[in-house]
């Protein structure tokens, strides 16, 4: 099976005019699950994709494939580059349910609230010492986070737990399941490219997303109503990673490498923080502009949310502890390490 994917891949890379080798000393496909208009291809992945290129001085050369135009569906995003059917990817951790626990901490609603960039360079210092371990198999790049999860309605308006009760929303990830679950709400799993069709089909009554998704997708068109706690405080967000394929790291000269790590540092998570802000706020300001509802709880309303998400920290600490992880005293870590890098 393993080698019908690469032979599946590699006559997709043929047909679509893929690069010819000797462009370049070292090739690579990044293979990702949105279209080349969604601000995550083109104002995140190009410009770092062009960085490693120039840091190179010309001996690198990456091709992006987007919308997972080489095949498979997104949750196979991590499989193909742990495998080596293609060299880069850019997937959502939570796809694969359980198999990145300790980063999923930065997920919980009370660590991620509303920095991104903090979120991002809090990943960054926790990564040798508390995550590594979970990303066997690749070499990862770098890790992020989005804006964080806001709740997309089609008709009704939240302004309370209670409001969410016995109604269907489409969660990204487990962790997101728990905070559907603690608001009195029905989870339901899929990736977000089939977000709009679920939306319209009535077969989920809203969404857990963050706002930079509307316009790729067009949500504004499917709901009517965005709600976001004070101060723009989301509940939770989701982890993302940009890897390679661990035999092919393996593989580069030092001087490749470099070029590689030199566009991943912390000035580069640092703008990939304001890069998420910054499309959430164009794509709430387009949501509104096309008429729906932008609702922004008070104060005492978001603390009636964060009240009812606080035992989701706890449940996440009691599942990850079979496996050995101190749950509790990584959710500490984590939100010492996120404040640390906020008040920076």
């Amino acid at each position: 099976m393993k080698n019908l994917k690469k032979a599946v891949l590699g006559a997709a890379l043929f047909a679509l005019g893929a690069t010819t080798a000797g462009a370049a000393d070292y090739e690579f496909k990044l293979h990702h699950f949105l279209g080349e208009k969604a601000p995550a291809h083109s104002k995140m992945l190009a410009p770092w994709a062009k960085q490693v290129e120039e840091n190179s001085g010309g001996k690198v050369s990456i091709e992006i494939f987007p919308a997972m135009t080489l095949g498979g569906r997104p949750p196979e995003l991590i499989n193909q580059v742990r495998d080596g059917v293609v060299d880069l990817v850019w997937t959502v951790n939570g796809y694969t349910p359980g198999l990145f626990p300790r980063s999923e901490v930065f997920e919980l609603p009370g660590v991620h609230t509303n920095d991104t960039a903090a979120t991002n360079l809090a990943l960054m210092d926790l990564f040798e010492s508390d995550l590594k371990e979970e990303y066997k198999g690749v070499e990862v790049m770098f890790l992020h986070v989005h804006a964080g999860q806001g709740i997309h309605m089609t008709d009704a308006e939240v302004r309370s737990p209670t409001d969410l009760a016995g109604k269907k929303m489409r969660i990204p990830t487990r962790t997101g399941a728990w905070v559907i679950e603690a608001l009195g709400a029905i989870p339901v799993g899929m990736p977000v490219p089939e977000l709009p069709t679920a939306l319209q089909k009535g077969v989920i009554d809203g969404a857990l997303i963050p706002w930079e998704i509307i316009p790729p997708l067009k949500i504004q068109e499917q709901t009517k109503y965005q709600i976001e706690g004070a101060d723009k405080e989301r509940f939770g967000t989701t982890v993302f990673q940009v890897s390679m394929n661990k035999a092919r790291w393996d593989s580069l000269p030092d001087d490749v490498k470099q070029a590689f790590r030199d566009a991943s540092g912390r000035d580069w998570r640092k703008t990939v923080g304001d890069i998420w802000a910054g499309a959430d706020d164009f794509g709430i300001g387009l949501a509104t502009k096309a008429g729906n509802t932008h609702i922004t709880l008070t104060p005492e309303e978001t603390a009636a949310f964060n009240e009812a998400l606080a035992p989701v920290a706890d449940k996440w600490a009691e599942e990850v502890s079979a496996k050995g992880i101190d749950g509790a005293g990584l959710v500490e870590k984590a939100k010492a390490a996120v404040a640390k890098n906020a008040s920076n």
